[in-house]
Order: structure tokens, then sequence, then C-alpha cells
């Protein structure tokens, strides 16, 4: 028994030399005697989850935000998870599709004026060191189908 774990224990670390692979998977046995999970090594440009913020002002001079845009860089890979604060904290109801490099969010209230908004960008996925991201902004404005620039938002990457 003694000789074949031996022999499993040299093959294995044999196989872990020679791989030429960044990462690793893991096969769980419940026959093994120890078992190895979340290995993982990153190349020197690496992925990281991060969290990016902006505040937009809404003016009083419109009818009300119906969609604002967002058209995301090619470095960075974006969820539907998304939150909308108003200037108060409270969320707001909104409604998101990611379509390939560009967000929509729809205020499905449509009284969007004369306001602050905190839009959260949750789980980017950005290079941890690489270019800054840059977004560009559009809107429309109820009763319009117009797309209105509104304006860029850059992030430093770190």
């Amino acid at each position: 028994m003694k000789k074949t774990l031996i022999y499993a224990t040299a093959l294995a670390l044999a196989t872990v030399a020679f791989t030429s692979t960044s990462y690793a998977s893991t096969k769980t046995d419940s026959d093994n005697i120890s078992n190895v999970e979340n290995e993982l090594q990153s190349p020197a440009n690496r992925w990281q989850l991060v969290k990016q913020v902006f505040k937009l002002n809404v003016p009083k001079n419109i009818n009300g935000l119906s969609q604002l845009i967002i058209d995301t860089p090619s470095t960075v890979a974006v969820s539907n998870d998304i939150d909308v604060l108003a200037q108060n904290g409270q969320k707001v109801n909104i409604n998101v599709s990611v379509n390939d490099k560009k967000i929509i969010i729809d205020f499905p209230e449509k009284n969007i004026s004369n306001t602050k908004l905190i839009v959260e960008l949750n789980k980017v996925k950005q290079l941890s060191h690489g270019p800054d991201s840059v977004y560009n902004l559009w809107a429309k404005v109820v009763g319009s189908n117009t797309e209105i620039p509104i304006g860029v938002v850059r992030f430093r990457a770190f």
C-alpha cells in the first residue's frame, strides 16, 4: 500500500512539474489521502473584479430621464449587476440590459430629473495593470428617441 502511494505521489509531482498551463484544477476523490483545492497561478497581467461608481447630474430642465446608455471600453467585461441610487441613497427602480459593449439602463418610472444619480457598476472585470477604462455616456429623455451625449467617465487601472 505504501509503495503504491509513493508511486502515485511521484507521478503526481512529475505531472505538476511538467504542466505548462497557468492554472490547475483538482479532482475530488474520497479515496485520496490529500486534496488540493483552488490552486491558481496568475499571469503578470491578471484580471480582477472591481466596482466602479460615478455620479451623474440630471438637470431640472428636462422632461425626465428615460434611459442611460453606457458604451464600455474593450478593456473591461461588465455584468448586469448594476445599481442606481438617488442622491438620498435610496435605490432607483431600473431595468438593465447588457449588449456586447453597451449597457442600457431603463428608468421605468420616467420621472428622473433635477437630481444626482449614483451609478454603481458591480463586478467589472478589468486588467490589474492596463489602460484606463473610459466609458462614453448617452441619455434618452422622455418624449424623444434621440441619444444625447452627456459625458465621459474615466477609471484608472491600479
